[in-house]
Formats: structure tokens, C-alpha cells, sequence
């Protein structure tokens, strides 16, 4: 595997060819940035594991809060959407739905990672935009990283 860095500066290459500062985008921690595709965020982690020689790209976006009513048709549609997704899938944690895309660092290159951010940005702009008007009505509040 690379140095963590190459992938830091992989992941502020691609930021920078969308036309947006990476430095603006960049999170508390190192290996974090935030970023905004239409009306949506997309989240970018970048870690290695501790005492290990691996670690992992995560592109990921907040959708919407689960909705208390009709929650069964909800999830039951997410998982048939699920399904026609290509090289993303939808998850839950706490009360979020979310977009995500993960692999590992080793062998991942520039265009790869782009990939990720373009899945990610554009299924998250849709779909945020989507359960929010059929379930909430265009309502509902985002969570923070």
C-alpha cells in the first residue's frame, strides 16, 4: 500500500479537477472532507489501520431521516432501489439512510476514486431529493459528519 498521504493528495487531486478548493472541503480530523453535489453532502474518509499496512476509502452521503410512518414501504422500497444500483448501495445508521460506496486503498487509483465520488454525488443528489418529497414532504434536516 501507499503512504496515506498519496491517498490524501489522490482524493484533493479530484476535488480540485471538480472545480472546488480542497482546502475548504477538509474535515477536523485528517483523511476527512465534506462536499456538496446539487443539494446534497458527500462525505470522504480516508483512513489506515492503526499498527496495519491497509485501509479504506469511504464516499458517503446523508439521504433522509427513516420516516416514523410507513416505515415497512420505505425500507422495502430502498431495498428495491437498492438492487438497480450500480457499485453503491443504500445503509442505516441510527435513524439515516445513507448512500455509501467503501473498498479498500490498496490498488486504488485516481479515476476509481473519482468513480466513487460521481456514483455517490449523483445517487445522493437524486435520492436525497426523492424520499424526501414522497415520505417528509421536502422536509427533514440533515446530520452532520
Amino acid at each position: 500500500m501507499q503512504t496515506i498521504e498519496h491517498y490524501y493528495q489522490m482524493v484533493e487531486t479530484i476535488i480540485s479537477k471538480l472545480g472546488v478548493d480542497p482546502a475548504i472541503c477538509r474535515g477536523e480530523e485528517p483523511g476527512e472532507w465534506n462536499l456538496k453535489k446539487g443539494s446534497s453532502n458527500v462525505w470522504v474518509n480516508v483512513w489506515k489501520v492503526q499498527d496495519q499496512d491497509y485501509g479504506y476509502i469511504q464516499v458517503m452521503g446523508p439521504i433522509t431521516q427513516i420516516p416514523v410512518e410507513n416505515r415497512d414501504i420505505f425500507m422495502t422500497e430502498v431495498l428495491e432501489i437498492n438492487h438497480t444500483l450500480y457499485g453503491v448501495a443504500f445503509s442505516k445508521y441510527k435513524e439515516w439512510l445513507y448512500i455509501r460506496a467503501i473498498r479498500e486503498l490498496d490498488g486504488l487509483d485516481e479515476h476509481e476514486a473519482n468513480s466513487m465520488f460521481t456514483r455517490i454525488g449523483n445517487y445522493a443528489d437524486e435520492y436525497d431529493n426523492y424520499f424526501k418529497n414522497k415520505y417528509f414532504s421536502g422536509s427533514g434536516e440533515r446530520p452532520t459528519q
